[in-house]
């Protein structure tokens, strides 16, 4: 094993769990859209260096979700729909595009 450094200045996680019928959870509620939109406007923008956006297992709010959690910042977006991409890339993604 080798420890390594982060080399992203943020990572973005999509939960994409899907429970079993009738239980609420993340999957089914549109986490498929936000991930690609958010990995969408990494690639346009040219910021993979920057950023890494993926899809994760269950972060246990399934309740609240769809739920997109950004690392370092620890910021947790519950609640998630495809109408919020565009403030978590203001948010979020937006001030990538001209890292110091």
């Amino acid at each position: 094993m080798e420890k390594v450094s982060v080399p992203y200045k943020k990572v973005l996680l999509v939960c994409m769990n899907e429970r079993e019928p009738g239980v609420p959870s993340c999957g089914p509620r549109g986490s498929e859209e936000i991930l690609r939109a958010l990995k969408d406007y990494v690639k346009a923008h040219n910021i993979k260096r920057y950023v890494r956006v993926a899809g994760s297992g269950c972060l246990d709010l399934c309740g609240l979700g769809p739920n997109v959690f950004v690392l370092p910042e620890g910021v947790w977006y519950k609640g998630v729909t495809k109408a919020d991409v565009e403030r978590i890339i203001e948010e979020q993604l937006r001030p990538l595009e001209s890292p110091e």
